[in-house]
């Protein structure tokens, strides 16, 4: 499916506050085809078929047993890359691998099964760059990556700095992520939100929650949404801000939403005393210029509603 909103597809709220059916991406979104055409669901985060395949339509019935499977599919995964990043710590630095092949390190026990691929030792400096070691993922449909270059991610850094910024919420910028912990003179700290689930190997549950910025979807749960509650908390002369980098082409009012709600629970978070909005002066956005001011527009409609 290419993208709706140059289709005449228009994404749609359902009525009476009904949760969508998920996907191995989270809840899906509710499309209409035209002024009063058939209603139908389909993924958030991916616009061709062949990179989710689910699509509903909005009257049709799912088994019970067809619905706790979708949601299996999606909790033994996270559980997996959750027990690999713990089993890693204990690891020896010099029996740590990663396999270019399936794009994951290894622990000592899988270097025979992954001996016939391109494996490599890792160091640790390595590990302290996961966004050079992963290969970017390249699909202009779903989650294209165009990652920040050192130079970039820097100079916005020190900006940042001299602003008074001691927080930066990092939503799909990976890079950025890496060089606030890499230049700890900065006292910055940061919080990685992002639907690449490769990064859960290389950070904690405090560093790095699975997200779909398409639809506010946390995979882990009320834990991973504890954990952004916490880093949103503004403590003293804390400042936080948040820099995102949509995918190209992406829904753009699914991701004004998911940015409102980041910013209505920042402000639920703040004393009274404080200025109570995060506004379009505290997110930051790497998108084309049209779409970063469709963006700001509907942001700034939905914070009057």
């Amino acid at each position: 499916m290419e993208n709706p909103e140059t289709l005449g597809i228009e994404v749609v709220c359902p009525e009476g506050g009904l949760a969508a059916p998920c996907c191995p991406h989270g809840p899906t979104l509710l499309f209409e085809k035209g002024r009063g055409g058939r209603r139908f669901y389909a993924c958030s985060a991916c616009r061709d078929r062949k990179d989710c395949s689910f699509f509903q339509w909005e009257d049709e019935k799912v088994s019970e047993a067809r619905l706790r499977a979708r949601e299996e599919v999606n909790r033994l995964k996270q559980q997996e890359y959750r027990n690999r990043f713990e089993e890693l710590a204990s690891v020896l630095h010099h029996e740590k691998k990663f396999c270019d092949d399936c794009q994951m390190l290894l622990l000592p026990a899988e270097h025979g099964a992954h001996s016939a691929h391109r494996t490599t030792a890792v160091t640790a400096a390595q590990l302290r760059r996961p966004s050079l070691l992963l290969r970017p993922l390249d699909n202009k449909k779903s989650n294209a990556q165009y990652l920040f270059t050192d130079r970039s991610a820097n100079f916005l850094l020190d900006s940042l700095a001299s602003l008074g910024y001691t927080k930066v919420l990092c939503v799909g910028t990976p890079r950025l992520q890496e060089l606030i912990k890499l230049q700890k003179s900065r006292s910055m700290k940061s919080l990685l939100l992002d639907i690449d689930l490769r990064y859960a190997q290389f950070y904690s549950q405090n560093e790095f929650c699975h997200y779909n910025m398409f639809n506010h979807h946390f995979f882990g749960g009320e834990a991973s949404s504890a954990v952004l509650k916490s880093f949103l908390k503004e403590v003293g002369e804390e400042k936080v801000v948040m820099v995102a980098d949509p995918p190209f082409g992406g829904l753009v009012k699914p991701l004004a939403n998911s940015f409102s709600l980041i910013s209505q629970t920042w402000k639920d978070l703040q004393d009274s005393g404080q200025e109570l909005q995060l506004s379009s002066d505290h997110i930051i956005l790497a998108t084309p210029l049209y779409a970063g001011n469709v963006l700001f527009h509907l942001l700034y409609q939905i914070k009057l509603s």
